[in-house]
């Protein structure tokens, strides 16, 4: 890259971020910034935006450099952690999300301290706490870092060492990610993830059709012809047990982490907790879910495509992205997709970085020592904590090169510590309502030692490798959690079931459609396996197999079936759960 073409890729990089600055800032102006406002977007999102901050949450820099990784080095087995997330939408979308906005709750913790007692509240956020601040945020980072070294060569550019160069990278994108957070509030990081997230979809869907362009040397048709019939086991999604994901552990791990993430996860369900009324919030989670299965495209097609245009040539996988982008994106759109990349990067910092100050404030500081406070001291403290919380960040993310396993495997090993025990907790006192608070209180502590043991602690303290994916863990300590759970609440149930205390703060109709679009979801799903199968693109016999076809008719079918009943009979008995539910609650 010439020095002119440096700089006007910085110069347009520069004028995309401050548009998408100066939109995000018209869309806000002048809002009153209470607490509701500034952590909750003052209960005002639509379904839009509660879509597009979700994306860009969950979208970051280290999905687009480490999946297209994994299917470069493998095959499209990885899809499962992107996928299958639309199950999890749905649970969150017609299940969870009515109680949550019936019980006008800022934070899951709130709704645990209601359902077992305060000492659960705070372990709970003392897990999120220590997640999110020592290895969640610091890894947003560091991911968003690397990704702008592989595809910009900084240090050449600036004379400076790669060490230098990652510690300059990283500390440049959280200072401006964290002025979004800290000065912004949530409604300024939803308006923003969402413009980053149309450029993200736009740039996603150009490199693999650029990939096809060259692969097929100036023929689109003939590039995507040529990744179907040549080697096209690498289109198989169906994992196998030396594959990056086996596909037996969707069921035994994956979906729960995907529950968990897209129903739990505080940073996650923030937007959807900010929603104007119940069918806006179900609007977005369902949007999510769709905009989810367009991940393959973009995260895992082009590492196939760079396997066929440089096969061994690459050293790594993991550079297989940034070699599409530098070859194949022209010049002026360079400085855009600087843009959106970092985009994607202070999405998901900022998103976190308000959260981790949402949890403290509202979770550990009013609650403790200040129940009196006023809105206004209440966001001071939530901007030095969020400074605080930035800073601590700058500092270890460097630091996370030297991860031994890489850093994907890295982010998944350490969120497994405070994922399945809240997932454990929440569901099961949901539905055993005389479970008592020690139960919840012992499955947390059991399972920071348990996970530990069954991940690090064998290996390094006993030198035993079981050889059992940290993924399946997730699977077998919760069936244990679960079945702890459900044996305290028989043998030592809860002396008065604890109510929980509703505050309705928007309006509770359900989306008409909620339940039909949840069944559309689903069949997209399994279609989706369909195709990047054996069945499907995967086939040996062609472009797809004879199968193909009258499986995707008959997957038709079904959904228009399964449509027309839902409007029929289940929208109308789904209405009637809700409003028995909350006539009880009252």
């Amino acid at each position: 890259m010439t020095t002119s073409e440096l700089f006007f890729t910085l110069g347009s990089a520069a004028f995309f971020m401050l548009l998408v600055a100066y939109i995000s800032y018209r869309l806000t102006r002048g809002k009153t910034q209470g607490v509701d406002e500034y952590f909750l977007a003052g209960r005002g999102l639509s379904g839009v935006f509660i879509a597009g901050s979700l994306l860009l949450t969950n979208l970051s820099a280290e999905q687009l450099i480490g999946l297209n990784g994994q299917s470069f080095m493998g095959n499209m087995s990885s899809m499962a952690w992107e996928v299958t997330a639309g199950f999890a939408a749905i649970i969150m979308a017609i299940y969870l999300l009515p109680k949550f906005l019936g019980l006008g709750i800022s934070t899951l913790p709130e709704y645990l301290s209601h359902r077992y007692d305060e000492t659960v509240r705070r372990m709970t956020v003392l897990l999120f706490l220590l997640g999110y601040m020592c290895v969640t945020i610091p890894s947003m980072l560091y991911s968003g870092g690397i990704a702008v070294l592989q595809l910009f060569d900084v240090p050449e550019l600036f004379g400076l060492s790669y060490t230098q160069s990652l510690w300059l990278v990283v500390w440049v994108v959280g200072i401006i990610g964290a002025i979004y957070a800290i000065f912004g509030g949530l409604r300024a990081v939803a308006v923003s993830d969402t413009l980053n997230g149309i450029g993200l979809v736009f740039v996603g869907f150009l490199v693999p059709v650029l990939g096809f362009i060259a692969l097929g040397d100036g023929n689109l048709l003939q590039g995507m012809k040529t990744i179907a019939t040549v080697q096209p086991e690498k289109l198989n999604a169906i994992g196998s047990s030396t594959d990056a994901v086996p596909f037996f552990s969707i069921f035994t791990g994956i979906l729960f982490a995907n529950l968990f993430y897209w129903s739990l996860n505080q940073y996650v369900i923030q937007r959807v907790l900010g929603a104007k009324d119940l069918k806006e919030g179900q609007k977005g989670v369902l949007m999510t879910g769709f905009l989810k299965l367009l991940v393959p495209i973009f995260m895992l097609i082009p590492g196939i495509i760079a396997y066929h245009l440089y096969g061994n040539t690459l050293t790594s996988g993991d550079l297989s992205y940034p070699r599409l982008i530098t070859e194949l994106l022209p010049v002026s759109l360079m400085g855009f997709f600087l843009a959106v990349l970092l985009g994607a990067v202070f999405s998901s910092f900022n998103s976190l970085l308000n959260s981790i100050a949402t949890l403290f404030v509202l979770d550990i500081y009013q609650p403790v020592f200040a129940k009196e406070a006023s809105d206004e001291h209440l966001i001071r403290v939530s901007k030095w904590f969020g400074t605080i919380v930035a800073l601590i960040s700058f500092v270890i993310a460097p630091f996370l090169m030297y991860a031994p396993d890489g850093l994907w495997s890295l982010i998944r090993q350490f969120t497994g510590f405070f994922n399945i025990p809240i997932l454990v907790i929440v569901l099961m006192g949901i539905f055993m309502k005389r479970i008592p608070a020690i139960a919840a209180k012992i499955v947390i502590v059991f399972h920071v030692f348990a996970y530990y043991l069954f991940v690090f602690g064998f290996k390094q303290l006993f030198g035993w490798d079981h050889g059992i994916s940290y993924i399946h863990g997730y699977g077998i300590l919760l069936v244990i959690e679960v079945l702890f759970m459900v044996f305290m609440g028989y043998r030592y149930p809860a002396v008065q079931s604890r109510k929980v205390n509703r505050r309705q703060s928007v309006e509770l109709t359900p989306w008409k459609f909620a339940i039909p679009v949840s069944i559309l979801l689903c069949t997209s799903i399994i279609w989706t396996y369909v195709l990047f199968s054996k069945i499907g693109l995967a086939s040996t016999a062609g472009v797809v197999s004879s199968w193909f076809w009258p499986v995707t008719l008959g997957l038709v079918i079904a959904t228009i079936v399964l449509w027309r009943v839902s409007l029929n009979a289940w929208e109308v008995k789904y209405r009637t759960y809700l409003e028995e539910e909350y006539r009880q609650a009252e």
